[in-house]
């Protein structure tokens, strides 16, 4: 991919001279390791957009989605990995996606509930990561179930005996396969667009050059190796867009 005037765009995405990227350590999906080391597909996304521009990159780490997103808003980060959300749209410009990863719902194995629509009905209380994806997702479109926010959703359902809880598939699958009491409802309740973001105060070419880079990364099979080592299933790299 031919990339124009590098250093403009390295002035304008990194002011500080350091590619600052603002990774999610609490979705194990995306990042793995410690705030000292981390590693997964969004440090290599960023560390090749750094590469690309000749830029230092800073790996900023927090524990969630929402710390994450507050740091980009707040002009402490130049770049995020988060879910595509309207709530977010508002600050944020975003990629296509890079990787679909599903939010589903675990409920008790005696529970009445068996489906996703089940869930959404009076007296029902969903325990979510606070300012996660499928927080914002359930906060918009829930018309009758109660979302009950926490630091973590699984806690907050087993402290509040809540009746489901709405999480990652992966973490939740891993979860419950220590909790032979608990069950998943399948299918997934929705589908979470992870996609990298920056301010939109950034200039068109700089936005241009990240979705060209991101679009790019995804149809060479970068992503989709990024993954693989990382332990993740290769196949959520999000489908190239035609």
């Amino acid at each position: 991919m031919e990339i124009p005037d590098t250093t403009a765009l390295a002035r304008d995405l990194a002011p500080t001279g350091v590619l600052r990227a603002s990774i999610n350590l609490g979705n194990p999906v995306l990042a793995q390791g410690t705030a000292d080391a981390p590693r997964g597909v969004t440090v290599d996304l960023a560390g090749e957009i750094a590469r690309r521009l000749g830029l230092p990159v800073e790996f900023l780490c927090f524990d969630a989605a929402r710390k994450s997103y507050e740091a980009m808003a707040t002009g402490r980060a130049d770049l995020c990995f988060l879910a595509i959300d309207p709530a977010r749209e508002a600050e944020i410009a975003f990629t296509a996606p890079y990787v679909h990863i599903e939010g589903v719902y675990a409920v008790p194995a005696d529970s009445m509930l068996r489906t996703p629509e089940d869930v959404d009905r009076p007296g029902i209380r969903i325990g979510v990561k606070q300012g996660s994806a499928y927080d914002l997702y359930l906060t918009r479109t829930l018309r009758h179930a109660t979302v009950v926010r926490g630091p973590d959703g699984v806690d907050v359902f087993h402290t509040e005996k809540l009746e489901a809880a709405a999480g990652i598939r992966q973490p939740l699958t891993a979860h419950l396969a220590e909790r032979p009491e608990l069950r998943l409802i399948e299918p997934a309740f929705m589908t979470i667009r992870q996609a990298l973001g920056t301010t939109k105060t950034r200039h068109p070419e700089t936005l241009r050059f990240l979705s060209e880079t991101v679009a790019h990364l995804a149809a060479s099979g970068f992503v989709a190796q990024a993954l693989s080592r990382s332990g993740q299933n290769p196949a959520l790299a999000a489908p190239t867009e035609q």
